[in-house]
């Protein structure tokens, strides 16, 4: 059971995608961009929430997560093997 002040995985998928359309095609957003803007205080907690749901985008091919140049596979974010930092884009067209 969530916490009243936790967002739902659907307020974190809409924050997420709402960033990624005022971006030009090509950008992309930080994980912690969504956390932010969902609780600008305190965000952090939020992390292993926006990777999950970022996860769950990712499969659904609403969203690609790369690692520098490497698109990183849903795999490694659901087997938590994945370290560093990553960032969320667009689908490709």
């Amino acid at each position: 059971m969530k916490a009243a002040d936790e967002p739902t995985d659907e307020a974190i998928a809409q924050a997420i995608e709402a960033l990624l359309r005022a971006r030009t095609a090509g950008a992309s957003i930080c994980p912690s961009d969504a956390a932010r803007s969902l609780r600008p205080d305190g965000w952090r907690p939020l992390m292993p929430a926006i990777r999950r749901v970022a996860a769950t985008l990712a499969r659904q091919g609403r969203l690609r997560i790369t690692q520098g140049e490497r698109e990183v596979s849903v795999q490694e974010i659901d087997a938590q093997r994945l370290r560093g930092p990553i960032r969320l884009r667009r689908p490709a067209s």
